[in-house]
């Protein structure tokens, strides 16, 4: 099993990080294609994970929005694999290079026990975003 872990801009690979990202939001989870991309994408470092060269998992960080995480999402045939950790670790050391000493996100309410093993705390009131349940968290790096 070779599993290989990217940074990189949107550009570069935005047709590995769509793929990821249209499979697990917009097929799964009936996110609207139109509300899955959006204008944050190239500004922010993304974190592109591949299985024997085929994109299985993704996440990004938009260090202009004070460390904010999004679009983490891995594929559902490669979740027993402990991917979005990586993908989670991998965008915290970005923030951490770039002297930020926090990150936040909005987590999925089915999300949430997920990102309280990596140290997110809920810090706010659940809102609806894209149709979800979505808690707002952070973490101190």
């Amino acid at each position: 099993m070779d599993i290989q872990l990217t940074i990189t801009n949107f550009t570069d690979h935005q047709d590995a990080l769509y793929k990821v990202r249209h499979q697990v939001f917009v097929i799964e989870q009936n996110v609207p294609a139109d509300m899955e991309l959006d204008d944050r994408d190239e500004h922010c470092l993304h974190a592109l994970i591949t299985l024997n060269g085929e994109p299985v998992a993704t996440g990004r960080i938009d260090l202009e929005q004070k460390g904010r995480i999004g679009r983490v999402a891995v594929m559902q045939n490669t979740r027993q694999y402990g991917l979005g950790r990586r993908i989670m670790d991998a965008l915290e050391e970005e923030a951490r290079a770039a002297g930020l000493k926090s990150v936040w996100l909005h987590a999925q309410e089915s999300a949430l026990g997920f990102y309280e093993k990596l140290g997110y705390q809920v810090h706010g009131d659940a809102f609806m975003e894209a149709g979800i349940l979505h808690k707002p968290m952070d973490k101190t790096l």
